[in-house]
């Protein structure tokens, strides 16, 4: 079933722009994941070893909890407010304290164990090289592969495993942002919007949304100061072409 709409968003810092990619990773391993065939396996290997690069980086666990922590202060303040459900705060207060008290239970760089494996190490080196992990290339990949989906489906799941409180703790951080503010209606006047925003509240991300039956896409740039919002028309053989249409969109600004 075709979706109504399609939501573009666009980070407005790092450690939402790096939150995003790993919330991409991790749904593409999820996907994957329960695949059957030795393809499926690759691929959720990849992913696997995709997220595992992006903590050698940065220290992400560290800016998780920094956020975690930040939000529940913030909606601590909340609870001064007498128009705001306080069962469902608490309950959202609770959730936070659970996905700290599992980040701080991960001992070590995310994803330790892993560093030592000279398996995925093999794999990870050769995946740089177009068709890098053939047989040929990796025997020990070969046979890996080769074993039963049982055997692949428990590895895969213990390594993915290593990473799954933070994926909790990002979901809960992103969802948190995102619903932080209210949408509006905007109007792009010849394809084309632009903000200043306060500086006092600070935004994290910009969330576009359009009917799926526009034939633009939303181009979203911007810093902590302002933003501008350009819709283009894609051409699979031209270059790309900004709208001279007046188009209705929603916006949110998301400074939770």
């Amino acid at each position: 079933m075709e979706k109504a709409n399609i939501v573009y968003e666009q980070p407005l810092n790092e450690r939402v722009r790096t939150l995003l990619r790993l919330e991409f990773l991790f749904s593409q391993a999820r996907h994957v994941l329960p695949g059957k065939t030795q393809w499926d396996s690759r691929t959720a290997l990849l992913s696997i070893l995709d997220i595992q690069s992006v903590f050698t980086r940065s220290d992400i666990k560290t800016d998780i909890l920094k956020e975690l922590e930040r939000l529940a202060v913030v909606l601590d303040q909340l609870g001064q407010n007498p128009n705001v459900d306080s069962s469902k705060l608490d309950a959202l207060l609770a959730e936070i304290d659970a996905a700290i008290d599992a980040v701080h239970a991960m001992h070590g760089p995310v994803g330790q164990p892993l560093r030592g494996n000279e398996l995925l190490n093999a794999v990870r080196q050769r995946s740089s090289i177009a068709g890098g992990t053939c047989d040929f290339d990796i025997p020990a990949y070969h046979y890996w592969l080769e074993q039963s989906y049982e055997e692949r489906q428990h590895d895969l799941k213990t390594w993915f495993a290593y990473f799954e409180p933070i994926l909790v703790a990002a979901q809960l951080v992103l969802s948190l942002i995102r619903e932080s503010s209210p949408s509006s209606h905007e109007r792009a006047h010849e394809g084309f919007f632009q903000r200043t925003l306060d500086t006092n509240t600070p935004c994290h991300m910009i969330r576009v949304t359009i009917p799926h039956s526009l034939p633009y896409y939303a181009e979203i740039s911007g810093g902590k100061h302002r933003f501008a919002i350009r819709f283009m028309q894609m051409n699979l053989y031209e270059r790309d072409t900004p709208s001279q249409e007046s188009i209705d969109f929603l916006l949110s600004c998301c400074a939770l």
